[in-house]
């Protein structure tokens, strides 16, 4: 893997006479039950940019831990931003990172919020209107989760899994296996269709969807590849396309 700030300036000069693509990783610090650290969607989107980065020609840039977070604003220990601020940050990051020469930006979400990811998909569609060459992917790992799952459906066992739960603790038990503090029960949020609440907690006091007793370390490894192989062949139709 080749980690934009490890690398010294004439490296990197060298570099990208031949490397077009960085993968830039969001994150969040977000509560993700009483067994899952804080971070855990930006080291879930860490550990898939570093591996791609060792698999493709792509350079992997310093990650943003910090997104905007909706339905956990008021449990402990979540830091959200603002919309304009991840749009912003994203926007800035795409420009610099043009101009040094990558002409494909890969913005990679470990954080699946719908305000979040509409924030770097607004960036992304201004880098197109704005910087002719540029070429944008926007992946939500919840999303890309989903393909794989089409193709190995035996990947995840409980239903409507989608934070905390089997998935994201099968993934630190692969990942990070020293931050995983045992397990969490079952829970689902039982948040009301339609409308917006100020007590969060109160409809989702756990902080967990989905059931993480049922993950394993072997399957979080295999669900790792999986994605990994996915996330190529979108860089890989990028680099191909038009911009």
């Amino acid at each position: 893997m080749t980690q934009w700030t490890d690398l010294r300036m004439p490296e990197l000069e060298a570099l990208r006479e031949t490397v077009r693509t960085v993968v830039i990783p969001f994150g969040a610090v977000e509560e993700h039950g009483p067994h899952l650290p804080l971070g855990t969607d930006a080291f879930h989107a860490l550990e898939l940019a570093a591996r791609v980065g060792r698999e493709g020609r792509v350079l992997v840039a310093p990650p943003v831990y910090y997104g905007l977070c909706r339905s956990t604003r008021e449990h402990p220990g979540t830091i959200s931003l603002s919309f304009d601020t991840v749009r912003a940050l994203a926007l800035d990051l795409g420009r610099e990172f043009h101009r040094q020469g990558m002409e494909c930006l890969v913005y990679l979400s470990g954080h699946a919020g719908g305000v979040h990811m509409a924030a770097l998909t607004e960036a992304g569609e201004r880098l197109l209107a704005e910087l002719p060459r540029v070429k944008v992917a926007v992946v939500n790992i919840l999303d890309l989760l989903r393909e794989v799952l089409t193709e190995r459906p035996e990947l995840v066992k409980s239903r409507g899994d989608a934070h905390a739960g089997e998935v994201e603790t099968a993934l630190m038990l692969a990942a990070r296996p020293h931050l995983v503090q045992g397990s969490a029960p079952a829970e689902w949020p039982a948040f009301p269709k339609y409308l917006l609440v100020r007590d969060k907690r109160r409809h989702w006091p756990g902080g967990v969807w989905g059931d993480p007793g049922a993950a394993s370390a072997d399957q979080g490894e295999a669900i790792l590849e999986a994605e990994t192989r996915r996330l190529l062949r979108v860089i890989a139709q990028m680099e191909a396309g038009d911009p």
